[in-house]
């Protein structure tokens, strides 16, 4: 049995806005639009969905009165450089920080924690 990943959903207030940031995050183009759904395709088998939730509570990091439960990484070859495009298009980095050499820990519009890992 083969088992992959081929979709991330996640919630936020406006699927449109949210795929936006995350299109012009990775360039990937904007497929799939609905009035509650919208999609982002890698072309390699992975899709990045958003999903409108009425009454959306973002996650809080660290922290858990409201836990990310799920957050996305990418890999950069250079973190700053990754940064400042992160930072340029719309995210906003925390501040508690555990390894910044490593990996650095953002929000997207939504309140969404994902990653920037250097790559090997």
């Amino acid at each position: 049995m083969d088992i992959r990943l081929s979709l991330v959903a996640l919630d936020c207030p406006d699927p449109l806005a949210l795929a936006g940031f995350y299109r012009d995050l990775t360039g990937w183009p904007v497929g799939h639009v609905s009035d509650d759904w919208v999609e982002l395709d890698a072309g390699d088998g992975v899709t990045i969905a958003c999903q409108k939730v009425e009454d959306f509570s973002p996650p809080v990091w660290p922290g858990s009165q409201h836990p990310q439960q799920l957050h996305l990484d990418f890999d950069v070859d250079d973190l700053d450089e990754g940064e400042a495009h992160v930072l340029k298009v719309g995210a906003i980095k925390t501040d508690e920080q555990p390894k910044p050499q490593s990996w650095r820990v953002f929000l997207d519009p939504a309140g969404h924690p994902f990653c920037l890992v250097l790559a090997d």
